[in-house]
């Protein structure tokens, strides 16, 4: 992808304002230097193409054109770099959606003056609308793909922008650089890397999207309040990112396990299967106790119509399906491996009705050296849950 489109040639400030516009009146924009950024920043020349795909493969999109003007300048995710890898297709890079990107920086409270680290450069947009706001110097941003950022950098220089863009694993953050009054991460972590607390003046804030598991998590919000320790918030609305990669182009670990019917252990449940990804907060708590190495998905005996079951499975070849229809005794449910699955997803659920159904708002989230707890309501809840590391 190095085509580039000009900013002089397509008419894009009225796109730009309109894109504001619609941001402010959904509400995902309110502070007017913010506002002033998207308007300013001609998001097409940093994402001259996206791909898009259609029954016949990936098809690549010019956002010189009308149709691929009207998506990079709407509140839409795009993706910016396709490759095949084997027998599969890896999306190595994605422009988030502007309303998402907005709202995590004004979560920021950012003012003038202060020094913003950025995790996943991208195409170069976040990196642009914080130049906008502080001023290039103020803005520093590492990415795992060295082509990715030279193609940044050169795009962000046309338009006479020159934050400090770097090619490198970005669970080390800069230190180089440090101290940081803010460190914004646009891509998923396991875990937040201490290196980033340590980076992060006393008082500053970190935000990330913590996934303990494919989709088990949302963002965070962590103010260091101590030199030993970073305390925060969940978001109260959901929101999800690429997971962090620590070699460029690594293709992300499958988690691939053999489901034998004639030697698995057959019962009914009464929890409906679309349960756990409809409500992403109980999939959250039971990845406490499934691990990180999972998976899941749809089957059925024939890939021209609709699926019959959701199927999930971990590492250690533990595996359950389970029927979307259910009969008066409830849905069928087949479960193999060491480990019964569904019965975990079960006691999650129920644990989730417990607690009262809890929303992503009143979980919390302490970081130390030695340690990362989950909590509920506060800090010194009786309920917590300790993050792998």
């Amino acid at each position: 992808m190095t085509s580039r489109v000009s900013s002089e040639v397509v008419d894009w400030q009225p796109h730009a304002a309109r894109l504001a516009d619609e941001l402010k009146a959904a509400g995902k924009l309110t502070a007017p230097e913010w506002r002033a950024a998207v308007a300013a920043v001609p998001r097409h020349h940093l994402v001259p193409a996206y791909y898009q795909h259609t029954p016949d493969g990936w098809v690549r999109i010019d956002t010189a054109c009308e149709t691929g003007l009207a998506a990079v300048y709407s509140n839409t995710v795009l993706l910016t770099a396709v490759e095949n890898i084997g027998a599969g297709t890896v999306i190595r890079s994605s422009a988030t959606q502007p309303g998402l990107m907005v709202r995590m920086l004004e979560s920021l409270n950012l003012r003038d003056g202060q020094r913003v680290l950025e995790i996943g450069t991208g195409t170069g947009y976040n990196a642009a609308l914080m130049s906008h706001r502080l001023g290039d110097d103020r803005v520093f941003s590492v990415d795992v793909e060295p082509d990715l950022v030279e193609l940044a950098r050169d795009r962000l220089a046309e338009l006479g922008c020159h934050p400090t863009l770097v090619a490198g694993d970005g669970t080390a953050g800069l230190p180089e650089h440090a101290p940081f009054d803010a460190i914004i991460a646009t891509c998923a972590v396991s875990a937040v890397p201490w290196a980033w607390v340590e980076q992060t003046r006393v008082g500053g804030v970190i935000l990330i999207d913590l996934k303990t598991a494919v989709g088990a998590g949302s963002l965070v919000r962590l103010t260091r309040i101590a030199s030993e320790r970073a305390e925060g918030r969940f978001d109260p609305v959901y929101a999800a990112f690429m997971d962090l990669r620590h070699q460029a182009g690594a293709a992300p670990d499958q988690v691939r396990v053999r489901r034998d019917h004639s030697d698995a252990r057959q019962r009914a449940a009464r929890l409906d299967p679309r349960v756990p990804w409809n409500n992403l907060v109980v999939w959250f708590l039971a990845s406490f106790v499934l691990g990180p190495g999972i998976a899941h998905g749809y089957t059925g005996p024939d890939t021209t119509r609709p699926p019959t079951a959701v199927w999930i499975a971990t590492s250690d070849g533990s595996w359950a399906e389970i029927t979307l229809t259910a009969t008066d005794h409830g849905h069928a449910v087949a479960e193999g491996g060491p480990r019964r699955l569904w019965s975990i997803l079960e006691d999650s659920h129920r644990q989730w009705l417990d607690l009262g159904e809890p929303g992503w708002g009143r979980f919390g989230l302490t970081v130390t050296p030695d340690r990362q707890t989950l909590w509920l309501d506060q800090p010194d809840s009786e309920h917590t849950w300790p993050v792998r590391s």
